[in-house]
């Protein structure tokens, strides 16, 4: 089942993926997902391993996955969906944003 919070949404295929990273992580370790400025396109988005949680991080579960935003990149994550892809090219989570107005090759880069 996706898993739909503050209009974030969360795939199957990408709650499924989270569960497998996090398995070989300390328990209570969650994947972080943010936004910073840089890459080329004027923001990129980051995926990091956190085990702690600030008191105004949205948290997400999907069975064993379990997300969490910060308020910040919250507000440039609304509307998106968060999935993962496995083609030739390789695996990657993949960030289907509304808001963004261009995104670069790489798809972790984007502007606004």
């Amino acid at each position: 089942m996706t898993s739909v919070t503050n209009d974030i949404i969360i795939t199957d295929r990408a709650a499924r993926r989270i569960g497998e990273i996090l398995a070989d992580e300390p328990q209570g370790a969650k994947l972080r997902i943010s936004v910073n400025g840089g890459g080329c396109s004027g923001f990129q988005y980051g995926f990091d391993i956190d085990s702690g949680r600030a008191e105004d991080d949205l948290l997400i579960e999907n069975g064993s996955a379990s997300v969490l935003i910060d308020e910040i990149s919250l507000q440039y994550l609304k509307g998106s969906i968060v999935d993962f892809v496995d083609d030739l090219i390789g695996q990657s989570f993949k960030i289907e944003n509304p808001q963004a107005t261009a995104s670069c090759g790489c798809g972790t880069s984007f502007s606004l």
